[in-house]
């Protein structure tokens, strides 16, 4: 009943395998046995899809009760029989994740011993239940169906260049002048973006920006604005050691930057009334490492973003050598651009 409960879920024999850690010849052997004792045909397969029958949706309700009443129990012994434990599947986008995800693995496995960590870095949507898949950390805002999320840390963005970029081409004096300037930018296609901005007032500005250079990943545009080529649109938590140490100038402070991403970091995981020990671990700790002021944050003077002094054995990620400047120098003086209605 728990291995057609996990087919039924992942709508595949080959992801209830990988989530249960068997093969998948011994996943179709359960359900098939299952069915013959049970005289009636649960799933209808075909080269392509897997779908409950009628029955196979009835018997998987009560299914999933007793999953549920076995893994309450199974939770209830690890709590009084000691810490969390076991294989703990996690997947990260491949900057966020290096960056800060596997930054601070150390310190989780030395919290937690008994748990085995397994990461893979991938920069696309991850199906829970078909990879057997513990914990995704996702950065958009759309979540799939029957999974939940907590928040672990806002997003936000700044538009920044190197200063031998701006001593080279200039500052812009106003958002509308980007569109004048090499704009480097998180896309899948377009060599166009429009950048949008919430102004003091809370309208919102938008401004349409290309360039020679876009990614799919936010650590490629931050080698690349790091190399004087541009201007760019990144989030902090990216570039957020560039700006304290002066290799990266943060432009137009006073506009809160809207990314193209969502507005906070999830941990997201499939729902379950009893969270096993391992997940909650896991996300609790991040919770806790992250916070509302996440110390990527800390110190930039943004809108949006309180200047708070950075403690004492704060980390720094992924250091680029480059000049130490104590603090990047003001943006300059701007016009103040065209506004739209705000959304």
């Amino acid at each position: 009943m728990a291995i057609f409960a996990r087919v039924a879920e992942a709508k595949s024999f080959s992801g209830a395998a990988r989530r249960l850690g068997i093969s998948k010849s011994a996943v179709s052997k359960h359900v098939a046995r299952l069915e013959r004792e049970l005289k009636a045909r649960l799933l209808n397969r075909t080269t392509r899809t897997l779908s409950l029958t009628d029955v196979g949706t009835t018997f998987y309700q009560h299914c999933a009760r007793v999953v549920q009443e076995a893994e309450a129990a199974e939770v209830a012994v690890s709590r009084l029989g000691g810490a969390p434990s076991g294989v703990l599947k996690v997947t990260a986008p491949a900057a966020f994740g290096r960056m800060h995800v596997a930054s601070a693995a150390p310190a989780f496995l030395e919290k937690y011993p008994d748990i085995r960590l397994e990461m893979d870095l991938i920069d696309r949507g991850a199906d829970l239940a078909e990879e057997g898949i513990d914990v995704a950390i996702q950065l958009f805002g759309d979540l799939a169906p029957n999974t939940v999320a907590r928040k672990l840390a806002p997003i936000r963005w700044v538009v920044c260049a190197s200063p031998q970029y701006l001593k080279k081409h200039g500052t812009p004096q106003s958002l509308e002048s980007l569109a004048s300037y090499n704009c480097l930018f998180y896309s899948f296609r377009s060599m166009h973006s429009d950048w949008k901005f919430r102004a003091p007032d809370g309208s919102v500005v938008s401004v349409r920006v290309g360039g020679n250079f876009i990614a799919t990943n936010s650590l490629a545009i931050r080698e690349v604005v790091l190399r004087d080529v541009g201007i760019a649109m990144s989030p902090t938590f990216v570039v957020g050691d560039d700006l304290r140490a002066g290799r990266l100038k943060a432009l137009f402070t006073d506009y809160e930057a809207l990314g193209t991403f969502g507005s906070h970091i999830n941990a997201v995981y499939l729902p379950n009334r009893y969270l096993s020990p391992k997940v909650r671990a896991f996300v609790d700790f991040f919770v806790e490492r992250f916070g509302p002021q996440p110390y990527w944050d800390q110190g930039l003077a943004l809108a949006g973003v309180a200047d708070i002094a950075i403690p004492p054995g704060t980390p720094e990620t992924a250091p680029i050598p480059g000049p130490a400047i104590d603090a990047p120098a003001p943006a300059a003086r701007r016009a103040v651009p065209r506004r739209t209605k705000a959304a």
